[in-house]
């Protein structure tokens, strides 16, 4: 999200070395990066096995007469392979700490839903469409076709799980994995089939608009958000750093991204940018650091009355801004998708105590 729904500005390379973690979701240039994409290979479409597919009906023939039985249903995701795949995605994110990154696709691939529109597919929202070409070469998604790359091996080991799944499961388990609150996410994503199913380039927001905060409106009460859930998915930019040649915003390198990891460079918003909190508020109410990206999206927050009363608390509470972050990103997350099941399921059970995560924001360097 020039940058649109986004985290910042993508990896160039797939390598743990060179796999750059920077992509917040509202964004740099737009919520997202806007600079072309040099080359962005097709991504294998063969996988849909699951999609959709209805009961069938076997008759089997006993002497004088036959009987009907029916065999399971297939939904559009199948839910042990999609928890595998969190699995796997989180060793992904202990390698090659892309957090940012995946959290930046799944925003992107959600952010189109106009909810004026009520024919699927034509209304966005996460249906996988960002696999396609034609849409990774919108200037909002430039680079994202890294990220893909990144989670093509583990859709290929697991062809049961749709890509709009994977995508939004990739992004929930980035927040959760550095630090964040449990998203109440639910699954059962039925993906677009064909590239001719993109929407249109224009969907997602830019960061640098004449007027931000009616931009931010216009382009979030489109998608059925609100005043908070726009402030509170703005805090995700706490994670990833954006890169000047990518969005055309930021700085190529200050001291909390010159050593990365991954490729090092760009502009951060936080010191300590693999850490899911709410120091993306504080830092940006005290503007005490130049080292620290403030877009006009991002100062908006404290500027408009009406964002500031969200903006003020989530700088105090973090526990404020976690419950009503993981709220607005399920909401950002289940806008426009078609579910099989209708009301989708969800791969947690009631759980006990929480097991302390793996902590990517140890690897951030954070100093002066």
């Amino acid at each position: 999200m020039a940058a649109r729904l986004s985290l910042t500005s993508s990896p160039s390379s797939v390598t743990a070395a060179n796999t750059r973690l920077d992509s917040p979701p509202i964004t740099t240039s737009r919520l997202s990066f806007s600079s072309p994409l040099r080359s962005s290979p097709i991504i294998s479409q063969s996988h849909y096995p699951f999609i959709h597919r209805n009961k069938s009906v076997i008759r089997l023939a006993r002497g004088n007469y036959s009987s009907t039985v029916s065999s399971p249903k297939c939904f559009a995701s199948n839910i042990d392979q999609l928890k595998s795949a969190r699995e796997d995605i989180k060793q992904l994110l202990e390698s090659t700490f892309c957090h940012p990154i995946l959290v930046r696709l799944g925003w992107h691939d959600a952010g189109t839903f106009n909810k004026n529109i009520e024919e699927w597919p034509q209304r966005g929202g996460a249906n996988g469409s960002l696999r396609f070409e034609i849409e990774q070469k919108h200037a909002a998604n430039a680079g994202l076709v890294n990220a893909v790359k990144l989670l093509q091996p583990i859709k290929d080991k697991y062809p049961g799980v749709t890509y709009a799944d994977l995508f939004q499961l990739a992004s929930a388990t980035a927040v959760e994995e550095a630090g964040g609150p449990k998203i109440p996410m639910k699954y059962g994503r039925v993906d677009a089939s064909g590239p001719e199913q993109c929407p249109e380039e224009g969907r997602l927001p830019d960061a640098g608009p004449p007027s931000p905060a009616a931009h931010l409106r216009d382009v979030f009460y489109r998608m059925g958000l609100n005043d908070k859930e726009i402030v509170a998915l703005s805090g995700a930019h706490t994670l990833g750093r954006s890169r000047p040649e990518r969005s055309g915003w930021g700085k190529p390198e200050t001291k909390y991204t010159k050593d990365g990891p991954g490729a090092p460079g760009g502009q951060s918003w936080t010191a300590q940018w693999l850490k899911f909190d709410n120091s993306y508020f504080k830092d940006i109410k005290e503007r005490r650091d130049a080292d620290l990206l403030v877009l006009p999206t991002d100062a908006v927050l404290f500027e408009d009355p009406a964002f500031k009363v969200y903006a003020e608390k989530y700088a105090e509470d973090q526990k404020a801004f976690f419950e009503d972050y993981a709220e607005a990103h399920a909401k950002l997350s289940n806008g426009g998708a078609k579910f099989d099941p209708p009301e989708g399921f969800s791969l947690d059970a009631p759980r006990g105590p929480v097991p302390e995560k793996f902590s990517a924001a140890k690897y951030s360097s954070g100093k002066d």
